[in-house]
């Protein structure tokens, strides 16, 4: 807990909220309404953050109160084994909060956008990256993180090609960015009349999301946009209008499709907003190879093949970087992946620290 306060510097945090909190009270706060829930949300996120290592503080003095209460005059069993109880879910809880200090990467602090696209493997992979898809939302709903798909291309015959949905929660990025890369499965394939063993991919993208401080400017020559008609799977739920927006940047070849907003006009601002995240990541990526070249880094860069999820002839998905794994593959379908993000996180520091 020390070296979460360090890192966390409360001081700072608290001067962080008098500072918000006198701009929540200005008589003109909402005369820009962007700005005010900017600042209303931040003082939301800064004040959760505070009580969240004031209340461990707190947990751990009452803990140390209740091994006083268990071991004076001759000790008590039960309030012992109480203790030891509260003990094992207060380290849990720390972990949690040691993993959070750190995130302490540029953008690990923004919401994120995550893409996952079907790869190789046919309808299999289809089928996968819908899994994932489904994986991911159910983590966010276990921790009651607010989630939006914002796009969504099926499939001919079962799944997905592609989906994008955003993280609306701090430190969404940087919790997610561990997720980013190559996905494999392997099953017997509901597909195959045959019952064969089938392998298929799946690509995670993860960006954190643009703030307007950011200043990415995309010029209007840059960016071809074509506009569509919305559809959901089977056909259903086709617009009358062209809504839906496909965004290209030129020079990249970078495309972003949005159609779940209502209008053309609100597609186009989804749709730049996720372009302008991409972009500002490719430009982090490309510095990023640059300064690895002048080093003579050769090694295989973030993002190669990275999990893979078996489900026979047993059953178990590890990772591969961090050489986490669980026999339990229903429950992480179903959104148990803390235990893989944080050996990634720690995995993913340790591995900048070494080229630092």
């Amino acid at each position: 807990m020390e070296s979460v306060r360090q890192v966390s510097d409360l001081d700072a945090l608290r001067a962080r909220i008098t500072d918000l909190e006198k701009q929540s009270v200005a008589p003109d706060l909402w005369d820009d309404q962007e700005n005010a829930q900017h600042v209303t949300s931040s003082l939301s996120r800064a004040n959760a953050e505070l009580e969240r290592i004031e209340g461990m503080d707190s947990r751990i003095d009452d803990l140390e109160a209740l091994v006083e209460m268990g071991t004076e005059d001759g000790g008590d069993a039960e309030t012992l084994a109480e203790a030891e109880t509260e003990l094992a879910a207060v380290k849990k809880a720390v972990g949690e909060l040691e993993v959070r200090t750190l995130l302490s990467g540029e953008y690990d602090q923004r919401e994120a956008v995550v893409t996952i696209r079907a790869g190789a493997g046919g309808v299999d992979a289809a089928d996968f990256a819908e899994m994932l898809l489904r994986m991911y939302l159910r983590w966010a709903e276990r921790h009651e993180y607010p989630t939006k798909v914002m796009d969504t291309s099926y499939a001919e015959e079962a799944g997905i090609k592609s989906a994008t949905f955003e993280i609306n929660v701090p430190y969404a990025y940087g919790n997610m960015s561990v997720e980013a890369g190559t996905h494999r499965l392997v099953r017997i394939s509901p597909f195959d009349n045959q019952g064969r063993r089938q392998t298929s991919f799946a690509a995670v993208e993860v960006v954190p999301l643009i703030e307007q401080t950011d200043h990415i400017d995309i010029p209007e020559n840059e960016l071809k946009i074509d506009v569509f008609r919305s559809s959901g799977p089977g056909g259903q739920s086709v617009n009358t209008t062209d809504s839906a927006v496909r965004m290209t940047h030129i020079p990249t070849g970078t495309v972003v499709s949005m159609q779940n907003e209502k209008s053309q006009i609100q597609n186009r601002a989804a749709a730049l907003r996720v372009m302008q995240s991409r972009l500002l990541l490719l430009k982090r990526a490309e510095e990023a190879a640059l300064n690895k070249e002048l080093a003579g880094d050769v090694k295989a860069s973030w993002g190669d093949q990275m999990r893979s999820y078996v489900l026979h002839p047993y059953q178990m998905v590890k990772d591969l970087r961090t050489e986490y794994e669980v026999g339990n593959t229903s429950a992480v379908f179903d959104g148990d992946i803390d235990g893989f993000m944080e050996a990634g996180i720690r995995w993913k520091l340790s591995q900048q620290r070494e080229e630092d």
